[in-house]
């Protein structure tokens, strides 16, 4: 370990006797045998194999050296510095050691940025599916939040510049921003939001005006992750271009020129943010910097959503890591702390609130990897999956985020007065969970898109339908009773959605129409991801986690009802458990009042 790595606040794992241990040394992937369900379901067997001594690798590190790394990090944030130590206006952000650390381990050797553009990343000979990079995303980000982003954005340049960039600009460019030798990687950046707000991108102000083969940049952009990041893709107006979105270029700028100066922007001053503060945001004023355009002038913006949809799924999918690891700490101190003579995990009150924290885990996580799929499917021609994908982008974004803020909050309480310090965990994930619902669009927004955009104007709710339905279709194993309720909840929820869609003076149901189709589609996935997973194993717990998201996330409640009778207890009982459980016992919850 290196020297300014030690700490005298770091742990040395957990001692005999502790009350209420953390997940310290915990392997992650190990710990997971629904991510691994998953995976088996939707990779093909030679892959999974491949990957798995990776996973289990990196769920090793991410439960040990990486996690004290990310609690270093995160509590010795970036400096910046305006000048060099000769006086010179240089400037250059200071990390910790740390912090480069976790660098190493996602850029070098997971190569997670470049998993699905580069051949050869560990050894596979092809690019990897969404679905096999998102299972690395989802370990990693269990440790570390904040370096999500830089991951994200550098995968997202390298996408852009791969589908619309020059021959010229990608020989120039590509090659480093999907490297895997730390010498010679060249991390991405995504400059978006002004002070006019992030949102509304039609009102940009940033200038590009044209001087030769090059532009010139003038104007600020307000919120900048990966402050210092050496290719970054930007919206810039170009001089004399019209209002709105459809004036607007994308552009790659660089940050260092030919003759190894820096290109003429600063970094005004980093972001003293909430959470993800290991890694620098900052705010940028351009100086006439240079940059290059990136495909046609007049499709700027359509061509930035592929990055900003791309950073969604990420997005919902890292909100997913949260979640789980605060399901692993909530678990963790459940089964081992002892209170009035009992484990918390056998007492009433503690599983009612376990539940609140698993559920919403197993469904983001479902839905992560469905969406990771349809685009798979859709990068292979799919028309069917690329309208499924329009739909269950924004919904998982939406839903996953917002539910990710409650489940650390819940992990917090469950800890109790400790886990509110910062020497444990769960602090840092409750901070870097709020993020999850701004970025990339807050909820409001996200709502809007799910509903106005994919519904009333794409019809991609028929898409979603059609799924669901051919899933239930596919389920043969799964009792017909509970098959027959999904599909009516499957017709009322896209039904519903096609409501609030229709007309404008119903976007304040937007949200609400979003969580039922997020509700519904979890559901149906878990039913279906039940059925094939007892063929696989003999266990169809996740059958049982459908029945509860019909019960306690999609059906109407009566206050004065007691929430919990004999079939609730018994299904919660099953959840938490850690034995297998066979078709005939879930049939039968499945369809008992």
């Amino acid at each position: 370990m290196h020297p300014l790595m030690q700490d005298r606040g770091a742990t040395s794992g957990n001692q005999p006797g502790l009350l209420a241990p953390d997940t310290t040394g915990m392997n992650f992937y190990r710990a997971d045998p629904a991510l691994t369900d998953l995976l088996r379901l939707y990779l093909p067997d030679a892959l999974f194999r491949h990957i798995e001594p990776h996973l289990d690798r990196l769920g090793q590190l991410a439960g040990g050296h990486l996690d004290e790394c990310a609690r270093l990090a995160d509590r010795h944030t970036p400096v910046l510095h305006q000048r060099d130590k000769f006086g010179r206006d240089t400037q250059h952000i200071e990390y910790h050691p740390a912090y480069r650390e976790l660098e190493k381990a996602a850029f070098g050797e997971f190569g997670i940025h470049a998993m699905s553009i580069r051949k050869g990343i560990m050894g596979w000979p092809d690019k990897y599916p969404v679905v096999a990079k998102h299972a690395f995303t989802f370990l990693f980000n269990q440790t570390e939040f904040g370096m999500g982003c830089p991951i994200n954005v550098t995968d997202g340049c390298a996408k852009l510049l791969n589908n619309f960039g020059s021959d010229a600009l990608k020989a120039r460019y590509l090659d480093g921003l999907t490297q895997t030798d730390m010498s010679k990687l060249t991390q991405g950046g995504q400059f978006m939001t002004e002070k006019e707000g992030g949102s509304d991108v039609g009102t940009l102000t940033t200038k590009a005006v044209q001087e030769g083969d090059h532009w010139r940049l003038y104007g600020e952009k307000w919120f900048c992750s990966n402050a210092d990041a050496k290719v970054v893709m930007l919206l810039a107006r170009p001089e004399g271009a019209g209002p709105g979105t459809r004036g607007v270029g994308l552009f790659l700028m660089p940050r260092f020129l030919d003759d190894g100066s820096q290109n003429h922007y600063r970094i005004v001053r980093l972001k003293d943010k909430l959470g993800t503060r290991s890694m620098a945001s900052g705010e940028i004023k351009f100086e006439g910097a240079i940059a290059y355009a990136v495909g046609k002038l007049d499709r700027g913006f359509v061509q930035m959503a592929e990055m900003v949809n791309s950073s969604r799924l990420s997005n919902g999918v890292k909100s997913t890591a949260l979640m789980r690891r605060a399901h692993h700490d909530a678990m963790t101190v459940a089964r081992n702390r002892v209170v009035f003579g009992q484990r918390i995990i056998d007492l009433p009150l503690a599983q009612r609130q376990l539940m609140k924290i698993m559920l919403p885990t197993e469904q983001a996580l479902s839905m992560s990897f469905l969406t990771a799929d349809a685009l798979d499917r859709a990068e292979a021609g799919s028309q069917d999956a690329a309208a499924l994908l329009r739909i269950l982008t924004p919904t998982l974004k939406f839903r996953a985020t917002r539910d990710a803020r409650k489940v650390c909050g819940d992990a917090l309480e469950m800890r109790g007065g400790i886990g509110y310090i910062e020497e444990f965990a769960t602090a840092r994930l409750l901070r870097d969970a709020h993020l999850g619902s701004i970025w990339e669009g807050t909820g409001n927004i996200v709502a809007i898109d799910a509903l106005t955009r994919a519904v009333g104007r794409h019809g991609a709710d028929a898409a979603l339908a059609a799924d669901l339905h051919a899933r239930l279709d596919d389920s043969a194993n799964v009792p017909q009773a509970w098959r027959n309720r999904l599909r009516e909840l499957t017709d009322r929820a896209v039904g519903f959605a096609r409501e609030v869609a229709a007309r404008r003076d119903n976007e304040g149901d937007a949200r609400r129409a979003t969580s039922l189709l997020y509700h519904v589609a979890s559901a149906v996935a878990l039913a279906w991801e039940g059925g094939r997973i007892h063929e696989m194993r003999g266990d169809a717990k996740r059958l049982l986690l459908s029945r509860m998201v019909v019960d306690h996330r999609v059906a109407p409640s009566d206050p004065f009802r007691l929430a919990e009778n004999a079939t609730q207890r018994a299904i919660t009982g099953h959840l938490l458990g850690e034995r297998s459980v066979g078709m005939d016992e879930v049939g039968e919850l499945l369809t008992a009042a």
